[in-house]
């Protein structure tokens, strides 16, 4: 599974994994790929550091990236406690009600809340990309539109390919006219923030939008069948999330969680607003569905929506409380039914590439 890009970074399959997790992000870098370590949970940078010289000690020499949040457009002088006092007690009561509703304990006093969205704020990134550039990371995404034009300048000087994602066409076109190397042409089934068009129809538009700019395909893909159907739309890789939460490595909060993963048809995911402000696919939960009842107040705009349900989440992961507890995940859930390691992932990945492959060829004559 090797195209121009994937040579270019020196990876064997044009296989762009992105996790939260540094023991699969690095297994996704020893197999072959290019692991991509999330850190929008880093608000501190030591921590930061720490995972960053985890990976350099287990990756094998490998490459890996970093993906952060950056929006394009910031606000000056604000802090997170003057967002914090944005947050309407009318809110804060209503998820006060859905937890008692549950059950769900308080924190205990020398708990502290294990989901907060820092990261989303500038500083925090650019405090993250401080340390970052510190080691030799070899690709830069972020999930917020383009990154300010100072930090794209930052990243080649270190000699950094820098990506981002795009949910249609017209947001790809602003990414390369910004100087982006590579566009993420992120399709409606995936888990996390997404748009609204589908995979099939949006990488041929993408590809088409910024020509000669690599594209990878991203959203729904978990096979192997998936990847060769991402190349042949013209991508030259794919970008895989979901896949990895169910892998061995993987760090998920608890068993709960994992088993209700395993459990979960393609059907039982949801775009919603109710975990950052902005529609996020996630498992369709009874806290999802508080969100979307005409009773409830709504939900708040990024980053107060964020801010606002933090405590909650970390509660409702702490205490495992099965009807609320979730996680972002795309589609492609149906199709995750055991749990496998990293790299048998990549072994199902490659024989299914194969096979498709075979398949076309036999279909064009040439087998």
């Amino acid at each position: 599974m090797e195209t121009e890009l994937s040579k270019r970074l020196g990876i064997e399959h044009a296989i762009f994994g992105f996790t939260p997790f540094p023991a699969v992000a690095a297994a996704i870098s020893r197999a072959g790929g290019m692991g991509v370590l999330g850190a929008v949970r880093y608000s501190d940078a030591d921590e930061l550091a720490r995972s960053l010289d985890w990976m350099e000690e287990n990756t094998g020499g490998r490459p890996y990236g970093l993906d952060v949040v950056m929006p394009a457009k910031k606000v000056e002088g604000v802090s997170e406690a003057d967002i914090e006092a944005m947050i309407p007690e009318g809110h804060r009561e209503y998820v006060r009600q859905v937890l008692a509703k549950h059950g769900v304990p308080e924190l205990g006093p020398d708990d502290v809340s294990g989901w907060r969205i820092t990261g989303w704020m500038e500083q925090v990134a650019r405090n993250q990309l401080d340390v970052a550039f510190d080691y030799p990371i070899k690709l830069l995404a972020n999930a917020l539109g383009s990154p300010p034009a100072d930090v794209i300048a930052r990243a080649h000087e270190h000699d950094v390919l820098v990506a981002d994602l795009a949910a249609s066409a017209r947001h790809a076109g602003h990414h390369k006219d910004a100087g982006i190397d590579i566009v993420v042409a992120q399709g409606y089934e995936a888990g996390g923030h997404t748009g609204e068009i589908a995979s099939m129809v949006l990488v041929p538009e993408v590809v088409s939008a910024v020509e000669g700019i690599p594209v990878l395909a991203a959203g729904g893909i978990g096979t192997g069948e998936q990847v060769a159907a991402g190349l042949a739309l013209g991508a030259q890789g794919v970008w895989l999330g979901s896949v990895w939460l169910t892998t061995t490595e993987a760090e998920l909060p608890s068993q709960v969680l994992i088993d209700k993963l395993l459990a979960a048809g393609s059907g039982d995911t949801v775009r919603s607003r109710a975990l950052t402000g902005k529609p996020a696919r996630q498992l369709r939960t009874e806290w999802t569905d508080a969100w979307e009842d005409p009773a409830g107040p709504g939900t708040l705009p990024m980053p107060l929506q964020g801010l606002l349900v933090a405590d909650a989440v970390s509660r409702i992961q702490k205490y495992e409380t099965e009807p609320l507890l979730g996680t972002p995940v795309g589609q492609i859930v149906g199709q995750m039914n055991s749990e496998r390691s990293v790299q048998a992932v990549f072994d199902d990945l490659t024989r299914g590439f194969e096979r498709a492959v075979d398949r076309i060829n036999r279909i064009a004559g040439r087998a």
